[in-house]
């Protein structure tokens, strides 16, 4: 849980949360603490830039465009002056020989440089401490960068940093963004398609693909998570083309045969949604779902059936991160919840079913990176 102190200056997590680094990874940007949810959570408003005009060169270049002057400025200046001490270095060598660099006993004597004040502005340049800081109600233009509500190339995401494990879907992961960065990549790919989100979460992953898609349903379970879904949706309607990119969320629970039909729940489907689904759906999606075993199986089992009462054929995309952690058990580094994925994935290729068959293709991670984040070799 995440401890709110008075000044809210020092915030800590206890050892019982799941923290997502997510957040992390943005230099120079102050978290807005927006309220508290139903359960007491702390809610951010984090503001993700989207890297247009990616597409003519590597994604590497454009992420470290997106860098800021000041901390380009730093860079080159530390190269400059390392330089010019690594040159000193070498003509006191040439002119008093390696004698002069060996002590009294013929140990050689490294002479460390000073830690200077630079050096510490230099750190938080590159990764400021987090800071919460809390919008008062009614006081939203005290926020600097409350103007980019608008822009086309900045998403708004309402989340959490840190909760229990039943709530990580109030996070922002890795994965979504990856699975986001490909959808941007083929966005003909996606247009006008009809699109299925199974553990959307906060809405990142649908939010992009609404600014694309004819229509997307992001679905969850927990009326909190779908509202706090909801609220990041509405957040991002200028995003969505007029007339297209319609985004609704709904209830989805994998655990469950059905789907919730009962008109005094939320987040239900009407009969017309359910059949909207089943003759339109031609593409699902996922990402960061697969990290307990017993949801991949409710996952897999969810995804059998929905594909089985589709019209049309439909491409299944899943993102997720390979995590690897030390068990006692084994003592080793393993990654159980993904060889569990990739274990129940190949049973779901070697299916022998008359109706619907599953090909299973892996897609190379060498396209452009639209969001500012760390895409890792685990993706």
């Amino acid at each position: 849980m995440l401890d709110v102190t008075e000044e809210m200056d020092s915030p800590t997590f206890k050892s019982d949360t799941v923290l997502s680094d997510v957040h992390l990874h943005r230099p120079n940007k102050r978290h807005l603490m927006v309220r508290l949810n139903a359960v007491g959570q702390p809610v951010f408003l984090s503001y993700f830039k989207l890297l247009w005009n990616t597409e003519d060169s590597s994604s590497e270049k454009h992420v470290k465009e997106a860098t800021t002057e000041r901390e380009l400025q730093y860079q080159s200046e530390l190269y400059d002056k390392d330089r010019n001490n690594l040159k000193k270095e070498r003509e006191f060598i040439n002119s008093e020989g390696v004698e002069a660099l060996l002590d009294e006993d013929g140990d050689l004597e490294v002479v460390r440089r000073p830690r200077s004040a630079s050096d510490l502005e230099a750190e938080d340049l590159l990764r400021d401490r987090v800071y919460p800081v809390i919008l008062m109600k009614g006081k939203e233009d005290a926020f600097e960068e409350e103007e980019e509500c608008t822009r086309s190339d900045v998403v708004k995401i309402e989340h959490t940093m840190a909760t229990p494990l039943e709530d990580v879907g109030k996070q922002v992961w890795r994965a979504a963004f990856l699975l986001a960065d490909y959808i941007l990549f083929k966005r003909d790919t996606f247009r006008c398609c009809s699109v299925l989100e199974l553990g959307g979460g906060t809405g990142m992953t649908s939010i992009i693909m609404g600014t694309v898609a004819k229509r997307v349903y992001c679905t969850d379970v927990g009326e909190d998570l779908l509202a706090m879904c909801e609220q990041n949706v509405t957040l991002n309607k200028h995003l969505m083309e007029p007339g297209r990119g319609e985004v609704k969320v709904k209830e989805l629970d994998w655990l469950k045969d059905e789907f919730c039909t009962d008109p005094e729940a939320p987040y239900s489907w009407s009969e017309e949604e359910i059949a909207d689904l089943h003759d339109h759906c031609t593409v699902i999606i996922a990402a960061d779902v697969f990290y307990d075993d017993d949801l991949t199986d409710a996952l897999f089992r969810t995804l059998y059936r929905i594909t089985h009462n589709l019209r049309n054929s439909c491409t299944v995309y899943l993102a997720l991160e390979k995590r690897l952690n030390f068990t006692l058990r084994h003592m080793d580094v393993t990654c159980e919840a993904y060889s569990h994925f990739r274990n129940t994935l190949n049973d779901l290729e070697s299916l022998q079913d008359r109706k619907i068959k599953y090909i299973v293709e892996h897609v190379k991670l060498d396209f452009c990176q639209f969001l500012v984040y760390e895409r890792m070799e685990q993706l």
